[in-house]
């Protein structure tokens, strides 16, 4: 069923195991969760913005997202606090993987224009953030049909204790990262 937990378990672990030299097999980095989170700006024109970016989100992930509500006042952005602005779902297990598999082999290569991911967003303890432009990249949205674009988040939440750790497992699952100038 899931593909890249099959390659985790028989190619992932034991090369990660001989590259950093773990002891212990559950000393091994792994996948936790996968945060996919959309912030709707035009929510606080129409709400109607937000019921679209809803039904995509869940169409993408298999899951109702949670509705996320504005904690402060802005009025430059005409934002009052309360307002339904965002979007998130957070996918574990399963999904998580064939949701990864998705992304990496059939979104970020319809990307237009795409030279690999950035290498450098590692937040310092292993767990690793990209946008993407618009949501039209997955093969569940079908871009006649859509509305309006909307860019979102996803965050990659690992066991690694060390970015390096976290890169070299997303790699080995196939991220697509640029080479890092030195």
């Amino acid at each position: 069923m899931a593909r890249l937990r099959d390659l985790y378990k028989s190619k992932i672990v034991p090369e990660l195991t001989k590259e950093f030299g773990y002891k212990n097999p559950m000393a091994v980095p792994r996948m936790e969760k996968v945060i996919i989170s959309m912030g709707v700006g035009k929510a606080t024109q129409d709400k109607k913005f937000l019921e679209l970016a809803k039904k995509d989100l869940m169409m993408i992930t298999g899951q109702m997202p949670v509705v996320c509500k504005a904690k402060k006042s802005v009025s430059n952005f005409k934002l009052r606090q309360g307002n339904e602005i965002a979007l998130k779902v957070t996918v574990r297990g399963v999904r998580m993987y064939e949701f990864m598999d998705r992304l990496i082999s059939l979104a970020i290569p319809r990307v237009r224009d795409f030279r690999g991911l950035n290498p450098n967003s590692f937040d310092g303890r292993g767990n690793y953030s990209m946008g993407l432009v618009e949501q039209g990249v997955f093969p569940e949205i079908d871009t006649a049909k859509m509305e309006f674009q909307q860019g979102m988040n996803v965050t990659f939440v690992t066991t690694a204790k060390t970015d390096e750790e976290g890169r070299k497992m997303l790699t080995f699952f196939g991220m697509p990262f640029k080479e890092r100038e030195t």
